[in-house]
């Protein structure tokens, strides 16, 4: 099968963040690419990256990139394609330089943005635009929100029945 989505990222040492939205491409069975592609340190490489894109097959990219983050829009200036970016939480300022450095594009180079190591919300964003144009997928869709919608109801049921503080003492999930 040809891959519907690029993800790409700055470095390698993003993959930890950047593979949660494989995890839910591999989910939802959606063909993806990834790959390393710095905007600094490759800029030949990004540019060949985003021209050929949509000759791929490629329908959307997601990319992630910390610090000066300048990945994301530099896909978006040479590509057609919708750009989602993911900003990589950084040690000097958490964060907070990616995000800023993907949510200032200027108007007609837009990219979209998610929370600081959102690459599962990249991915389910991506899910929804090529879910616009299949309805096996827009089904798929469908069906993942109303599993988290049970799994969130299943957990309030237990929460009220056995109360706040049993409730952490039961959860391992709240363990240290």
């Amino acid at each position: 099968m040809q891959a519907k989505i690029g993800i790409i990222m700055g470095s390698d040492s993003d993959l930890p963040v950047m593979k949660e939205a494989a995890e839910i491409l591999d989910h939802f069975k959606i063909e993806y690419e990834l790959t390393v592609v710095s905007a600094h340190r490759t800029p030949k490489r990004l540019n060949d990256y985003a021209q050929t894109a949509a000759a791929k097959g490629l329908k959307v990219i997601i990319a992630g990139a910390g610090g000066a983050a300048h990945l994301p829009g530099m896909v978006a200036a040479v590509s057609n394609l919708p750009v989602i970016g993911v900003p990589i939480k950084t040690s000097k300022l958490s964060g907070l330089d990616s995000l800023y450095s993907i949510v200032q594009m200027p108007p007609g180079v837009p990219v979209a943005t998610v929370a600081i190591n959102g690459a599962q919300n990249a991915a389910l964003l991506a899910v929804q635009i090529l879910a616009l144009n299949n309805q096996d997928l827009e089904q798929k869709q469908q069906e993942y929100r109303q599993e988290m919608e049970a799994k969130v109801l299943k957990t309030a049921a237990k929460l009220e029945e056995q109360g706040y503080q049993n409730y952490l003492e039961r959860s391992a999930k709240f363990a240290d």
